[in-house]
């Protein structure tokens, strides 16, 4: 088993309009719905990639976060290991709206498509060429044992170099996201404790 030697490389935070990088202010915004902050997060960043303003919330607010990590970070054997605790909720209901009303039943494929969580971790994969191991799990809430386990696991058995860690809870306007790598590299050990302060703060 390895012990105490896997680390915290890297972390990105989003939440309340402010993007944080490894603890620092990295953009603000004072729009108030989320997929205009959203975008401004992607142009503000420079990132080019014109299918992001198709993808659903949920995605988008995936793949801002991991881009900022793995843009750097062009380790090809990272893992995905995602979880919130409202699943694809957000996506759904607009789905939903679309064929309810029988007078004006317009299913979207566009729309249907991000009726899973999981979508978002193929939109990152696709971005970044990584043809490692996935996961999308949904918690009640945010669950630093989860992450430490499954992450040192994953290293440990040679399925990943690395493992890109994301909490992705969206519904609605209320969003919040933490993302981090676990490499053998970096000075803060992945421990629950550390993540959790993280997390928090």
């Amino acid at each position: 088993m390895l012990e105490n030697n896997l680390y915290i490389k890297s972390y990105v935070s989003i939440e309340n309009g402010k993007v944080s990088v490894d603890g620092n202010p990295a953009f603000e915004s004072s729009v108030k719905n989320v997929s205009d902050f959203l975008k401004e997060g992607l142009r503000h960043f420079a990132i080019q990639y014109p299918k992001y303003f198709k993808m659903d919330n949920l995605s988008k607010l995936a793949f801002l976060g991991s881009e900022l990590l793995l843009k750097d970070n062009p380790e090809p054997q990272t893992a995905l290991l995602f979880a919130n605790s409202s699943s694809s909720l957000d996506t759904d209901v607009t789905y939903q709206e679309s064929i309810a009303d029988k007078a004006n039943y317009f299913p979207s494929p566009a729309v249907f498509v991000y009726t899973l969580p999981n979508i978002c971790l193929g939109e990152i994969s696709i971005r970044h060429q990584l043809k490692t191991e996935n996961s999308f799990f949904i918690f009640g809430a945010f669950n630093a044992d989860f992450f430490v386990g499954y992450a040192q696991n994953l290293i440990e058995t040679g399925k990943a170099k690395n493992v890109l860690c994301g909490w992705t809870e969206l519904y609605k306007e209320d969003y919040k996201a933490f993302f981090y790598v676990v490499s053998s590299e970096g000075k803060t050990e992945h421990t629950k404790q550390n993540i959790e302060h993280i997390y928090k703060y």
